[in-house]
Parts: structure tokens; sequence; C-alpha cells
């Protein structure tokens, strides 16, 4: 069992023209099945129809860090996480892992790949979009369904059961 923190829970709401990121930061949300209240995600709702499988997007703080390391200045909320978690690192999150916090529980589904809207972000545009998604395959956090609707705050505690 891995014991970590909401770092952070972002949102956006639908906006015409433009796609699920970045995301601003909230301290409290209600979750239901097709994800965060007052969030949208084009690509989910448009390529994916509405698939529960890709409700919510977790991603550890930790592989934010690593970026910024790495020269890219992400920040919580920037790659249209919705969950940004600290004590749990990428590779931990594994399909059908069990995360448990507030009264909310998800369950990883598969990993997120990176895509084009990447762009979007002012520190990559279309010039670096190629290296910005070579640097995230295989570190662009988790998808979850929500396997049990309610509400999260930032600093939560999160407990995940590992599959």
């Amino acid at each position: 069992m891995i014991q970590a923190k909401v770092h952070q829970l972002s949102v956006k709401p639908e906006t015409p023209g433009e796609n699920g990121l970045p995301k601003a930061s909230v301290d409290r949300v209600r979750v239901s099945a097709m994800g965060f209240d007052r969030d949208f995600n084009r690509n989910r709702h448009e390529k994916h129809a509405d698939d529960p499988d890709r409700a919510i997007l977790v991603m550890p703080l930790e592989t934010i860090e690593e970026l910024n390391a790495e020269g890219w200045p992400v920040k919580a909320g920037d790659l249209a996480e919705n969950v940004t978690t600290t004590g749990i690192l990428h590779e931990q999150m594994t399909a059908g892992s069990v995360l448990r916090a507030g009264d909310v529980e998800l369950v990883f589904t598969k990993p997120n790949n990176p895509c084009k809207n990447l762009a979007d972000l002012p520190y990559v545009g279309k010039e670096r979009l190629p290296d910005f998604i070579k640097t995230l395959l295989g570190r662009r956090g988790w998808f979850a369904r929500v396997e049990r609707a309610g509400t999260l705050q930032a600093g939560d505690s999160i407990q995940v059961d590992e599959a």
C-alpha cells in the first residue's frame, strides 16, 4: 500500500476553441462517474465518446519536478491532469490499482500518451512539440475510472492499493 497526498486539483470549463489544458487549481471538487464537476476535456468528449475509463487524469508532482529539472517549466495542471499527487511515482501507477482519497475511489485504467494539444502550452509551441512529446513518453500520467463518486480536497491523504 502506498501513502500519498493530493497536491492539487485542477479543472478547466468548456471554452470554445480551446483544449483542456492548462487547467486551473481548485481547492475542492465534486467527482462523478464522468469526472470532475466544472471540468471539460474536449479530446475525451469528442474523440473518446466520454469514455468512463478516461474520467480523471492523475499526474505525480514528482514527474513535474523531473520535467522542471530537464528545463521544461511545467506547473501542476499544465498537462491537463485533474489530480496532481505527491508520494506516488509514475511507475507505481498501474492498471487496476485503486486510489482512495476523500470519499472518492478511482481505478487506474491506462497511461496517457502525449498529444499535439501540448503545443498550446506557451513554453512548448509547434517548434518544440516533437521534443516535448519525446520527453513525456511513458510519463504523462494515468487515466482513471471513478468507482465511487464524492468530494476531493487539496491536501487529502491518498491510499493506493496496488493491483
